[in-house]
C-alpha cells in the first residue's frame, strides 16, 4: 500500500502542463502596425505569414524533432539553419535545415498528454515524414549511466493501467472482468493494453514499435563522441556510450524511487523511463508515420546513492541525446 501511495502523491504532484494558451495561430510579428520598425535580435529567425485556422503551415516535406522542454533543443537550435517561426495556439514551431535535411523543431511540453496533442497539432500543420524525439531519461536498467544515450526498440505507457481494491492487508485483485497487458502488478497498479484507432481500424496493443529502418541506422552509428563533462565543467565517473535496442516506457509520474524503478526493469525490461515518448509512439502508430526516440540519461530514477541527479546532469544528458540525434541525421538514408 504504501508504494502505491508514493507513487499516486508523485502523478499528482509532478506533472507540468502549458497554461495560458492564446485561442489560435499566429505568426511571430516583425513589426506592430503603424510603428517604427524594431531590430530583432541577431538569432532571432524569421516569423512566417498567417495562416488559417487548421491550415497547412508549410508544405516541405520534413522530419519532425520534438522535444519535451527547452534544454533539450539548446543544441539542435544552435545548429539549425534557415529558421523559420510558427505559432499554433501557443507552441512555436521552427521549420529550418538540421544537417541539411529539412526539419521543424518544436516542444511537445512535459507529460503525455501535451506529447500527444503537440504531436499532432505537428502533423496536422506540417508534412511530416517522420518523428524524431530528442531529450533526457531516468536509467532503469541497472548496466546503463548517467551521459549514457538509449534507442529503445519499442515503447509503453506503465501508467495505462487499473487501480485495484485491496482484498485483504497488502493483496490487491483485479475485477474478474479486468483484461490486463500479462505484467505483474505494482501494488494496487496493474498494467493494461489501450485500444488504439487508425485508418487500418482498432487495435489494443501495449507496445508502439519504433521505425525497423531507423533503428538499424541507430544501430550502424559509430564514434558518436559523446560528453562526459557538462558545460560547467562537471564531469562523470564512467565514459558515456549509446545503446540500441530494448524497451522504454513512460508515465505521467516523475519517477524518482528505487523500488518503482527495480519493478519497472524487472516487469517491463525497461532501460529508461520518461514521461512523453510513449505517447508520440502511439500518435505516430495511428498517424502511420515512422518514429524513433533518443533519450540520454539525467538521472537513474531512484537508483542513486543521493538525491536525485537530474539538475546536476540534465545539461549534459540533453547534449548527448542531440549529438546521437545530430549523427542519426547525418548517417540514415
Amino acid at each position: 500500500m504504501k508504494r502505491a501511495i508514493a507513487l499516486g502523491v508523485l502523478c499528482a504532484g509532478l506533472l507540468a502542463g502549458c497554461a495560458g494558451m492564446p485561442p489560435g495561430p499566429t505568426a511571430v510579428p516583425a513589426t506592430a502596425v503603424g510603428a517604427a520598425p524594431v531590430p530583432m535580435p541577431a538569432r532571432t529567425p524569421p516569423a512566417a505569414a498567417d495562416a488559417d485556422a487548421g491550415a497547412r503551415l508549410d508544405a516541405v516535406p520534413r522530419i519532425a524533432i520534438v522535444s519535451a522542454f527547452e534544454p533539450e533543443l539548446v543544441l539542435l537550435r544552435e545548429r539549425l539553419a534557415q529558421p523559420v517561426v510558427h505559432r499554433v495556439h501557443g507552441v512555436e514551431f521552427t521549420t529550418g535545415l538540421l544537417q541539411g535535411r529539412p526539419v521543424v523543431l518544436f516542444l511537445s511540453g512535459i507529460s503525455m498528454t501535451n506529447a500527444a496533442m503537440n504531436t499532432q497539432r505537428a502533423l496536422d500543420r506540417f508534412a511530416v515524414t517522420h518523428l524524431v524525439f530528442s531529450g533526457i531519461a531516468g536509467g532503469v536498467d541497472p548496466a546503463l549511466h548517467i551521459g549514457d544515450v538509449a534507442v529503445p526498440a519499442q515503447w509503453g505507457s506503465y501508467l495505462e493501467s487499473l487501480f485495484a481494491r485491496e482484498t485483504a492487508p497488502g493483496r490487491f485483485t483485479a475485477p474478474r472482468t479486468s483484461k490486463d497487458a500479462g505484467f505483474a502488478n505494482f501494488g494496487m497498479i496493474h498494467p493494461r493494453a489501450v485500444q488504439v484507432r487508425s485508418a487500418h481500424g482498432a487495435e489494443t496493443r501495449f507496445w508502439f514499435e519504433v521505425d525497423p529502418g531507423m533503428l538499424a541506422a541507430a544501430r550502424g552509428l559509430q564514434d558518436v563522441e559523446l560528453a562526459g563533462c557538462d558545460r560547467a565543467g562537471r564531469c562523470l565517473g564512467s565514459r558515456p556510450r549509446l545503446v540500441v535496442g530494448g524497451n522504454g516506457v513512460s508515465g505521467a509520474a516523475f519517477v524518482d524511487n528505487a523500488e518503482f524503478r527495480r519493478h519497472a526493469f524487472a516487469t517491463f525490461a525497461a532501460r529508461v523511463l520518461d514521461m512523453e515518448t510513449a505517447a508520440v509512439g502511439q500518435v505516430a502508430w495511428s498517424n502511420g508515420v515512422p518514429f524513433i526516440a533518443f533519450r540520454s540519461l539525467s538521472d537513474l530514477a531512484g537508483g542513486g546513492a543521493g538525491e536525485n541527479e537530474m539538475r546536476a546532469f540534465m545539461g549534459l544528458a540533453a547534449d548527448n541525446s542531440a549529438r546521437v540525434l545530430l549523427a542519426f541525421l547525418a548517417a540514415w538514408r
